[in-house]
Order: C-alpha cells, then structure tokens, then sequence
C-alpha cells in the first residue's frame, strides 16, 4: 500500500502520513496542483484518509482511520479529528478542539479548547436540496470557545453555541443556546447552567473544575 500525494502539497516537519492516503487531492473542477495544501509539523495522518488542496492544517494535527477533509478549512493547531469523520467545505475550527468519530460538520466555525462527541451532525441548509442561495443563507453553525456537545446532537444551520455551555446526548439543537448553559432534548431547551452541574461520583466540587475549563466555572 502507498499513498497518493499531489503536488502543491506543503509539509511541516515530522508529519506521518499512514497508507493507503489520498493528500492534496483537486478539489471538482481544479488542476492537480492548482490550490496548496499546507499541514503543519509533527502531524499523524492515519490510514484511508483523504485531504483536498484548498486547505491549511495546523502542528499537531491527528487524524482517526478514513476521514475526509475538503477544500477552503482551515484548521489550527493541537486538532484532532476522529475516524470516519468528514469536514466538508468551508469549516474554521481553533486550536486545541477535538470532533470524534463519524461526525460531520460543513460551513461551521468552531472556537478554541472545544470537544464535539462522536456522530454529531452540523446541518447547513435549511431547505435541502438545490437552493442555489444556500451559500449565502444561514450556513453553518458557531461553535464557541470551551463548548462541548454530547453524542449523536444535531445542530441546525445558523445556530450560535455559547462560550462555555454543553449540548446533552442526542440533542436537536434549533435555536441558539446561551453561554455557561446546559441544553437537552428535542427540540434542546435549557435545563440548568453549567455551574449547576454535579460530579456524580463526588471527586470535584462539581464537573469542569480541571484544566482548561476551571477558569469558566469558577464562582
């Protein structure tokens, strides 16, 4: 097994990418080569991935098995991604964010220290299929910075998640949700704040007392 990487592929030092990837791929309609790809250093690609040329990567990039990146993200530093997760076009995600396997996000912008659990979906369009004004409409969600969002959530297009807040398991989420709260259910509706929220088993005063949270959900 091999990998396929193409030209105008830029890589920072230390990068690992495990075959069989596809890297720098042409986005439809460009030229081999025609857009960069750029990928900071000491990243690990892992098999069965492919990443389209349009993108930029940040260091300390990690990636599960069989992901699919697209062309124009733009992806900071310490990410990762997990297997079978698919980034479509025009996603912004800040350093030290993790999305877990078999999620997929299009058009979102996420903040910084964000943890997004496994099978979450960002919705982008709010009358699929073929509105040739969808680009230009409410696109993709905001993600804010220390968020996190449970398994299997979705997040309807244009919708504002708070600074700080949590999105429980298997939430629709169709209106914005404030900072520092905790939504659940279908459709999500505040059930508390987030410094409401108890250790079940009683080794903290409450949860997101630890690094890098304990600032937010300090009294």
């Amino acid at each position: 097994m091999i990998n396929l990487i193409y030209l105008n592929v830029i890589l920072g030092d230390g990068v690992l990418i495990e075959p069989p990837s596809i890297i720098g791929k042409p986005p439809r309609g460009a030229q081999p080569g025609e857009f960069p790809l750029k990928i900071g250093s000491r990243c690990q690609i892992r098999p069965f991935s492919t990443i389209y040329a349009g993108t930029e990567i940040g260091d300390n990039f990690q990636t599960g098995q069989g992901i699919s990146i697209r062309e124009d993200n733009i992806i900071g530093n310490n990410v990762s991604i997990g297997t079978n997760s698919v980034l479509e076009f025009g996603n912004r995600i800040g350093d030290n964010s993790r999305i877990h396997s078999n999620c997929f996000l299009e058009m979102v912008t996420i903040g910084e220290f964000v943890v997004i659990g496994p099978h979450v979906v960002f919705t982008d369009d709010p009358h699929p299929m073929g509105c040739p004004k969808y680009k230009e409409c409410k696109k993709g969600a905001i993600v804010e910075d220390f968020a996190r969002i449970g398994a299997n959530a979705t997040i309807l297009p244009g919708i504002r998640i708070g600074r700080n807040s949590l999105v429980g398991a298997g939430s629709v989420v169709t209106k914005d949700v404030p900072e520092n709260s905790v939504v659940a259910g279908n459709p999500a509706k505040v059930i508390k704040m987030v410094d409401q929220l108890t250790c079940v088993k009683g080794f903290f005063e409450r949860p997101y007392m630890w690094p890098p949270y304990e600032k937010n959900n300090s009294k």
